[in-house]
């Protein structure tokens, strides 16, 4: 028995009432043991984030599939949590203490994390809760955190058994640095934006009387960043630049240091750009580490001019100036450009006046790719300092072979060159971060710098200890060889106290999160979890290191298939950002539009490899569809059209009722397909015709005063069918029409069975239906273009009727006087006089238009309105076609005037058609 659908769609008041039901209910996760297994794990959000509107393509995508998996009876798993977000959380708590006038130094390294503990329990929820109102319905009886003891075992056990592998090591090298949080970050938290700068020329004399063979007894060498000619160490020439060929392994001379340092040869110098010779600081540049590597300079005796703050200090061979040292790099600066200027080593930038006159400038004014921390909001500093690494080339040597095998399949499959060229050039991973928040690194180090690497302090402690008896248990007599001890033979240990990097940790995911390292039941059957859905923008940060953590820990793949989605981008194409303020929130359009309508927009608008471009218009119009499908089962309701009672179709009999469950069976394989090829956008397109058009715009009108037993039983299916196909894109407002259309509330859609219409296509049912329709819609069309109201009823004429034109019209008479409005159609020939021409199939039929409406006024208006959208479409033809407005206009602009120009001719084509009806 149904219960009354309320006269309006409202989503609030649908959403948390069945969120909260599927969630009390256990609904997310069914019981179904033995049931094949589907597993998803979601991109842990970090624990400080809020839903922005990437998450919510990311997740919408994500719950599709699951509810698609769930409803064809799997044991499908969501697996959910949080990133514990190490930079951003610490972050987030030493501002809550600046606000009361405290700070972090305030607190032991153990108070500290507990304050953060604190707000987690108070304030980390945020986005889990706004999950839910996106409609996720993921397994949060299971919800993890990264930093939970279980997680965190996996995540020390990780780092021991990978650094006694000889894969995790601790090495000198340049990271990047933010001087402000004072912290190693990765690439993917540097933003680079662009900045006004300068790029300033100096000479360095050539040392001992040395001279080019051009005579001059200096090299100009140029730069961005003056303050780091405190830490030069050489510089670089080409080989093959004849300018520099005779000087190549002289000395020359910085003349703020006054340090003496050999002139080298380096692919790095071009001899094209600027003066071909390139001041080389290892220490405090990517490249020139590279150079200086290259040269045999160990990074151990690379000078280092920073301290953690990027505040100069005295470098190892102590020859900075002291009046620079402690003082901020950006001071040091201006300082070193005016103290080269003074001495005369500045070559000045000549450029030309306001009236042509030579203008001396101290630097050539360029803009700068500047890289900034996203976090702390200062230039980054690259820097050398001891850090641990993972050995990223020897890890990614199964993850290629794995996409290679097909083992891993990338979609979309043009995102595979990418992968394999950054996996071909890996770079070590720096995996430790100076922070108080995150995972500890398990090292713990003797007095004479040796690293004892173990799960635990006892452990550790154990392993000194027996290095210290296997080295003769004297360290008074060799300190060199092992830690210091305590009475009783206890060893004198410090801790790292570093914590690893977040994508560390997250890179377990797909394992830890069921069980690991225990072998539980979850563990064997839901590894390799079966997709995973993430943007391209982490699939190195994440993607890739899940892949190798999996296949080195597990032996297989950690997902099946890699689904690589776009960015969601404002309407113009931009990319969204507060400081452009163009963000949009995806709660105030779920309060807005409800969620359904903002979760069909991202699965219709996402088509692989593409970014998706907000329109808040499409939002509502999928709005408007939620709504049409909802006053559509209001009429089935008002007609005792109710829920079915059958998974397989009802037998029919009328070519209507055939017609529409064929139509079921063909959207059915086009979903089934489109979700098997992760076309989210073809899926949505293919459910929204149906319901749009098939059903709501053409079987309700054609049932229309028909409801016999057979048509009620019918159109109960088709409903439930729709219901069922939709739930995984919209399982709000079906849920609700599902509860409403029956009595089951034992049954709730979200766990129903998905369709199985055991039935065909019938062939003539289909021609049959398909030529009323034809009729019925090019009719209206005529009647629209000519101006003639909807409900004017005409008649028709069709001299030579095809025999399928003769049955149609004989068994549909009653529908076609009701929908094409047509009193009479007459098997002869039209009287003479104008008429409209409409053709369907292989019929053609004459409708008299004498006294319907004003045929030469008609033609005249069909004629201005036809030149008019020539005329604008020729002049847009022009534009589109002058390359200087489409390579110098903006994008938005030639877009816009691709659309008007495709909009005017066909409109010029409508026209042309109304008035050959016209004849």
């Amino acid at each position: 028995m149904s219960t009354e659908l309320d006269k309006t769609f409202d989503p609030s008041a649908i959403e948390a009432k069945w969120y909260a039901h599927w969630e009390d209910n256990g609904l997310f996760r069914p019981e179904r043991g033995d049931a094949v297994p589907f597993t998803i794990v979601n991109p842990p959000p970090n624990v400080t984030g809020s839903l922005h509107i990437g998450h919510a393509l990311d997740n919408t995508l994500q719950d599709i599939l699951i509810r698609h998996e769930r409803l064809k009876g799997k044991d499908a798993l969501w697996v959910v949590g949080t990133d514990h977000a190490g930079i951003a959380t610490q972050m987030v708590v030493e501002r809550q203490l600046e606000a009361a006038q405290d700070k972090r130094t305030n607190y032991t390294r153990e108070q500290f994390v507990e304050k953060v503990w604190e707000w987690k329990r108070e304030s980390g929820g945020t986005i889990t809760r706004q999950l839910r109102r996106l409609g996720c319905s993921m397994d949060w009886s299971r919800e993890q955190f990264t930093m939970d003891p279980h997680f965190t075992r996996a995540v020390v056990k990780v780092f021991v058994d990978l650094y006694n592998q000889g894969l995790i090591y601790r090495d000198k090298r340049l990271v990047n640095w933010d001087p402000k949080l004072k912290t190693a970050i990765s690439d993917l938290e540097v933003e680079t934006q662009e900045i006004k700068g300068g790029f300033w020329h100096f000479r360095y004399p050539l040392a001992d009387g040395v001279r080019l063979d051009s005579g001059a007894d200096h090299i100009v060498v140029a730069t961005t960043r003056p303050e780091t000619m405190l830490a030069d160490m050489a510089v670089a020439v080409n080989a093959d630049d004849p300018r520099y060929k005779s000087v190549i392994g002289k000395e020359i001379l910085q003349p703020i240091t006054g340090r003496r340092f050999k002139v080298m040869a380096d692919e790095h110098a071009d001899p094209e750009l600027g003066s071909g010779a390139v001041k080389i600081t290892p220490g405090h540049d990517f490249n020139d580490f590279e150079v200086g590597k290259r040269a045999g300079i160990r990074p151990a005796d690379m000078l280092n001019m920073f301290d953690a703050e990027a505040k100069v200090v005295q470098t190892a061979d102590g020859l900075v100036p002291e009046k620079y040292l402690g003082l901020d790099r950006f001071v040091v600066r201006e300082m070193i450009v005016a103290d080269m200027k003074a001495a005369g080593f500045l070559v000045p930038h000549v450029t030309k006046g306001k009236n042509g006159e030579p203008v001396e400038l101290d630097a050539e004014p360029r803009t700068i790719q500047t890289p900034f921390g996203d976090r702390g909001g200062v230039v980054i500093e690259p820097w050398l300092t001891d850090q641990w690494y993972v050995d990223a080339e020897k890890l990614a040597v199964a993850p290629m072979e794995a996409v290679r095998s097909g083992a891993i399949e990338i979609v979309p499959k043009s995102w595979e060159k990418t992968f394999f060229n950054w996996m071909e050039n890996i770079q070590p991973w720096c995996v430790s971060r100076q922070l108080w928040w995150g995972h500890r690194i398990p090292a713990w180090y003797a007095d004479d710098g040796s690293v004892f690497v173990a799960e635990t302090e006892e452990e550790a402690r154990a392993l000194a200890l027996s290095r210290h008896s296997r080295e003769g248990g004297n360290p008074a007599a060799t300190p060199q060889l092992g830690p210091r001890l305590h009475g009783d033979d206890e060893p004198v240990l410090t801790r790292d106290p570093d914590v690893l990097d977040t994508w560390f940790s997250s890179a377990l995911w797909p394992f830890a999160t069921l069980g690991w390292p225990e072998n539980t039941d979850l563990l064997q059957k839901h590894y390799p979890n079966d997709v995973l859905v993430s943007g391209f923008d982490i699939l190195f940060f994440w993607d890739a290191r899940m892949a190798m953590q999996g296949m080195h820990f597990m032996g297989e793949v950690p997902w099946k298939r890699l689904y690589l989605h776009g960015l969601v981008r404002a309407a113009d194409g931009q990319k969204m950002s507060k400081s452009k303020g163009n963000v949009v929130d995806p709660l105030g359009l779920i309060d807005k539009y409800g969620a359904d309508a903002l979760r069909f927009f991202m699965a219709a608008m996402e088509s692989q490899g593409r970014d998706v471009k907000m329109d808040e218009k499409r939002v509502e119009g999928y709005r408007n569809f939620a709504t049409k499908l909802w006053n559509a089962a209001r009429f089935c309701q008002a007609n005792g059209i109710g829920a079915s009672a059958s998974l397989a179709a009802p037998a029919a009999t009328l070519a209507v009722n055939k017609w529409i469950v064929g139509e079921v069976v063909e959207t059915l394989a086009e979903l089934d397909k489109a979700m098997a090829d992760l076309r989210f956008d073809a899926a949505a397109n293919a459910i929204y015709h149906f319901v749009w058009d098939t059903f709501c715009d053409w079987y309700i009108e054609l049932i229309k005063g028909s409801f016999d037993e057979e048509t009620r039983a019918v159109a109960g299916w088709v409903l439930d069918q729709i219901l069922v196909m939709l739930h995984p894109f919209m399982p709000f407002v079906t849920e609700e029409l599902w509860s409403k259309m029956g009595a089951r509330a034992d049954y709730p859609l979200i766990t129903a069975r998905w369709p199985e219409p055991a039935a065909t296509v019938d062939a003539a049912a289909k021609a049959e239906v398909e030529w009323l329709i034809g009729l019925i819609g090019n009719l209206r069309a005529a009647k629209n273009e000519l101006g003639i109201a909807p409900g004017a009823k005409l008649e028709a004429y069709l001299e030579t009727p095809s025999a399928n034109a003769q049955g149609v019209i004989a068994r549909n008479g009653a529908a076609i006087d009701r929908l094409a409005r047509l009193s009479a159609i007459h098997f002869a020939a039209a009287p003479a006089g104008a008429a409209m021409q409409i053709g369907v199939g292989e019929d053609t039929f004459a409708v008299p238009l004498e006294g319907v409406i004003d045929i030469e006024a008609e033609k005249a208006r069909l004629e201005r309105a036809l030149a008019a959208s020539q005329k604008e479409a020729k002049s847009l033809e022009g534009r589109l076609s002058n390359p200087a407005f489409v390579e110098k206009a903006k994008p938005e602009a030639v877009e816009k005037a691709r659309a008007d120009h495709a909009h005017h001719a066909a409109e010029a084509e409508r026209l042309a058609a109304a008035l050959a009806r016209l004849g």
